[in-house]
């Protein structure tokens, strides 16, 4: 059986290709190079702002976290965790928001008075309390009023040093003789205090921050065991 064959082209219609958007990339790689050009810019930023600056930064955003009183882990009925209920319900310290952290210890419970970006209690490299820290060491005397517990005094700063013979241990020493002059000039009985020490640097309230403005401060520890 025989086949014809032919070679003629019937009218019909070609398949559409798909359309491409060929400007799609172009958009994509300028957003990439956007980025990366505000990357730079903010690393280059950074690198000219001070090691102390860069502290004060990172202050302002993790004191937004820093609670205002820290839970015990004494037993309620414990002399150090009835202390530390009473504590935590003195206006003073429970309207000083980050500036005041307290914890219990073995021995009795810490008021810790510390610095903050927002509301500085030392002068800048000086053992002088701030307007805002003698007022805040003020409220503490008076919470401490009601008891004739012994109180031992701390003075702490962060990790900087400064320029010269005057140390952090001279800083911290200065600090915590302020501290014990403010508190008996508000009315804490004398008799109490028995002990004031500078601690430097060794004792950060944060350790894996050493350099935050929160290591400054002055720690006052209330003793429950006579």
């Amino acid at each position: 059986m025989a086949y014809a064959t032919t070679t003629r082209h019937y009218a019909g219609r070609m398949p559409v290709a798909p359309a491409r958007k060929a400007g799609t990339w172009k958009m994509a790689y300028a957003d990439f190079l956007t980025a990366l050009m505000a990357f730079f810019l903010i690393m280059w930023l950074v690198s000219g702002v001070s090691p102390e600056d860069r502290a004060e930064i990172a202050d302002y955003f993790h004191s937004k976290t820093t609670p205002a009183v820290a839970i015990t882990t004494a037993a309620p009925d414990s002399p150090a965790g009835q202390l530390f209920t009473t504590l935590s319900q003195q206006p003073g310290l429970a309207d000083a928001g980050d500036n005041v952290v307290l914890t219990t210890e073995a021995d009795g419970v810490r008021i810790d008075l510390v610095d903050s970006a927002q509301r500085p209690l030392f002068d800048t490299g000086s053992g002088a309390l701030t307007a805002a820290g003698r007022d805040l060491v003020a409220l503490t005397s008076q919470a401490l009023a009601p008891f004739d517990a012994p109180v031992s005094i701390e003075g702490h700063t962060d990790a900087f040093t400064g320029a010269g013979t005057y140390s952090n241990w001279d800083l911290s020493a200065e600090r915590a003789s302020e501290a014990r002059r403010a508190l008996t000039q508000a009315g804490l009985a004398a008799s109490r205090i028995r002990a004031v020490s500078g601690l430097s640097d060794t004792q950060p309230l944060y350790p894996g921050q050493p350099h935050l403005s929160a290591n400054r401060r002055i720690s006052i520890l209330v003793h429950t065991d006579g």
